[in-house]
């Protein structure tokens, strides 16, 4: 009778458990790890190539060192102390919303120190957040890493991978061997040092005769982030490979001039078409100087690499590259002349990266302008920039020309 007993306890027992995990699995883990065809989230694409705008215009909000943590978790650095205690992520962002409202860019570029590493727990989610208003307008945007980006869970790679996957993100990891705007037919070029290293090309602009051409290049740089020579400690350095790619992209986009229509004459003016450059760390030449024509603040020691790997130069011989907008140090937001070519710092925009009490974070805008022709909008004339403040009323300060095509400047 005992035995019977134990046996019935037994049978109960194993009924009890194997129900138990047919529920567990059909009701629970199943569900989780089985795909739902209907809720499959896909990027959403913004529409390429990027063009001008009708009125001849083509705008980029240039977004330098967010250095965003943990969001509202994450207290402000270097801000009065009035202001410290409800200051957090959260007035990053915040101002991030503010300044596109009011720019209403058709690209956004933020150029490195994206998420600082040490302060993001998750790189991930810290991105989704920080990211969040550029992808909340539905403008493209693209971004470069910086030297702290890689510094949570995340390598350079993959983050780069990551934010190339995010909506209306126009980034790569790496760049194309092939000069399309359609990113399926794009084969990547990974024989080349660091991730993001890529060009966007802008068309004229809508019912000119150079819609259907390019006429403006972006070029995006990576330029690393720490590095040892000779047993010391320095900041890294675009690397020959890269400047060797960017010799290859300049060299086939002047040689590149179609139209819509082959049958009408057009106006053209004797100059290459010009280029912008957006990395994060300056380059040598930046705290060697001499600089000329200063506009705006330099109140901070140029942090870069000891290594000179010939950026200048280089940029010097394509003969295509204007301006170069960079970031790193937060202090300092003025545009120079090295020369000829401009060299543009975006100016600290995070509230978790170190600044100046008191002086407030900031934004630079860049405008390509197109010259008007007799009857349609025609090749870039002018390339202006300006800045604003998160003061309250994004007060707009320091406009300036870099390049005029009547003055080439």
């Amino acid at each position: 009778m005992e035995s019977a007993t134990k046996w019935i306890h037994s049978l109960l027992f194993f009924t009890f458990t194997f129900a138990s995990l047919y529920l567990l699995d059909t009701f629970i883990i199943s569900s989780r790890l089985s795909t739902d065809y209907q809720n499959i989230k896909l990027k959403k694409k913004p529409q390429l190539p990027l063009h001008f705008r009708s009125d001849g215009t083509f705008k980029i909000l240039q977004v330098a060192d967010m250095h965003y943590g943990n969001g509202m978790l994450t207290r402000c650095r270097d801000v009065l102390e009035s202001e410290f205690n409800c200051c957090t992520d959260l007035n990053t962002t915040q101002f991030l919303r503010k300044i596109i409202e009011i720019e209403k860019p058709d690209l956004i570029v933020f150029t490195g120190d994206n998420i600082f590493g040490r302060s993001a727990t998750d790189a991930a989610e810290s991105m989704f957040e920080v990211f969040a208003p550029a992808i909340d307008s539905g403008i493209p945007w693209a971004a470069v890493l910086g030297n702290h980006d890689q510094e949570s869970i995340m390598n350079r790679e993959e983050l780069m991978s990551f934010i190339s996957l995010m909506d209306y993100s126009v980034s790569q990891t790496f760049p194309s061997t092939k000069v399309t705007s359609d990113p399926a037919e794009q084969q990547p070029m990974t024989d080349i040092d660091g991730f993001g290293n890529y060009n966007l090309e802008v068309w004229g602009a809508p019912g000119s005769y150079l819609s259907n051409s390019s006429i403006l290049n972006l070029y995006f740089i990576d330029s690393g982030d720490r590095a040892i020579v000779d047993g010391v400690r320095t900041y890294n350095w675009i690397r020959e490979s890269q400047l060797s790619w960017l010799r290859g992209v300049s060299k086939r986009f002047q040689g590149q001039w179609k139209f819509a229509d082959q049958s009408v004459e057009i106006p053209l003016l004797p100059v290459m078409h010009p280029a912008l450059a957006f990395f994060h760390i300056p380059i040598p030449e930046i705290r060697q100087g001499p600089i000329k024509d200063i506009v705006g603040t330099y109140r901070e020691y140029v942090a870069c690499s000891s290594v000179n790997s010939g950026v200048l130069k280089t940029f010097i011989s394509m003969g295509d590259v204007k301006a170069v907008f960079i970031g790193h140090d937060h202090n300092n937001d003025y545009c120079g002349n090295i020369k000829g070519i401009w060299f543009c710092y975006g100016g600290g925009f995070g509230y978790h990266g170190y600044g100046v009490a008191g002086w407030p974070r900031r934004a630079r805008v860049i405008q390509a302008e197109l010259g008007k022709g007799k009857e349609a909008w025609i090749d870039v004339e002018k390339i202006r920039t300006w800045k604003r403040l998160d003061d309250g009323v994004l007060t707009k300060f320091d406009e300036q020309v870099l390049w005029d095509i009547h003055t080439l400047r």
